[in-house]
């Protein structure tokens, strides 16, 4: 609801990037940084530090984030701004038709497969794909997909377990 909010009166100003942007640069600080984690998610800490420390860390940025962040530090919302920020980010995509996905593989990705499985997603999404990678090598091979909580396992690893799945039930 908050960061429906702020990307509603980010929007009707124009001012979507800035103001997502900034939210990011704000999240990163508070995950590296954690005495101000501690800060902002400490019940016992008057909710007036809380909102001047965030507004003298947001300083120069635009109106909207520092009246967002004074809100949630009203509301006891200070120590989520992770998950406004994160929210923010998916709206924002969601606005652009940005497709944000997680590639896992086995094994690193040439550029130029990646570039091409990019190619595939974009194609069969038919949106512009944003695409962070990992890899973990119990996957075997193969690739999974995680795009918001759609998840498409085509992973080695997968297709054992589904079979270990189907044939325990079929024993059964």
């Amino acid at each position: 609801m908050y960061a429906r909010a702020l990307f509603q009166a980010a929007e009707a100003r124009g001012k979507l990037d800035a103001v997502a942007s900034q939210l990011g640069e704000l999240r990163t600080a508070v995950s590296e940084v954690d005495e101000l984690q501690s800060l902002l998610t400490n019940p016992e800490v008057n909710a007036r530090v809380k909102s001047d420390v965030l507004v003298e860390i947001a300083k120069g940025d635009d109106e909207l984030v520092v009246n967002f962040l004074r809100l949630l530090v009203e509301k006891g919302r200070a120590g989520d701004i992770a998950g406004f920020a994160d929210e923010l980010d998916r709206l924002v995509g969601a606005a652009h038709r940005v497709l944000a996905v997680e590639i896992t593989t086995a094994h690193e990705l040439t550029e130029s497969y990646f570039a091409q499985v990019l190619a595939q997603i974009e194609n069969a999404s038919g949106r512009t794909v944003q695409a962070s990678r990992k890899v973990d090598p119990d996957l075997i091979g193969g690739i999974v997909l995680q795009a918001g909580s759609m998840r498409l396992d085509a992973s080695v690893r997968g297709r054992l377990d589904r079979l270990r799945h189907d044939f325990a039930h079929a024993r059964s």
